[in-house]
């Protein structure tokens, strides 16, 4: 399983919605994607992030910080080559990363959900 897949089952798994991943190799010398999803509140964001970390943590991915950990409304895991984000709703509305970032494409995530 590669890092990326490893990232989105993570979320899948603890019901985050709107996963989306956004190719930053072209724009970004630090890392290659931004993978971004919603939470409906704090503590599945929460569960979400202990998931990433339990399953990269099998998978020998490393982790190399957390931000924003406690009442907090973002997320940011930064596993190098992958970074992370996980908003409450309004949060991702409000910063709409989607939208600033609108002209790098998208990589289908969708073989990687759960059916």
């Amino acid at each position: 399983m590669t890092k990326l897949e490893c990232v989105v089952k993570a979320m899948d798994d603890k019901l985050a919605t709107h996963i989306v991943a956004i190719d930053m190799r072209d724009a970004s010398p630090i890392f290659d994607t931004f993978v971004l999803c919603t939470a409906s509140n704090e503590r599945l964001m929460q569960a979400i992030s202990q998931n990433i970390k339990d399953e990269c943590d099998k998978s020998g991915y490393e982790i190399k910080s957390i931000e924003g950990l406690r009442n907090s409304k973002w997320l940011l895991i930064d596993l190098g080559d992958i970074v992370c984000h996980i908003f409450e709703a309004s949060e991702r509305e409000s910063y709409n990363l989607e939208k600033l970032w609108g002209d790098m494409p998208r990589i289908n995530v969708e073989g990687m959900l759960a059916k």
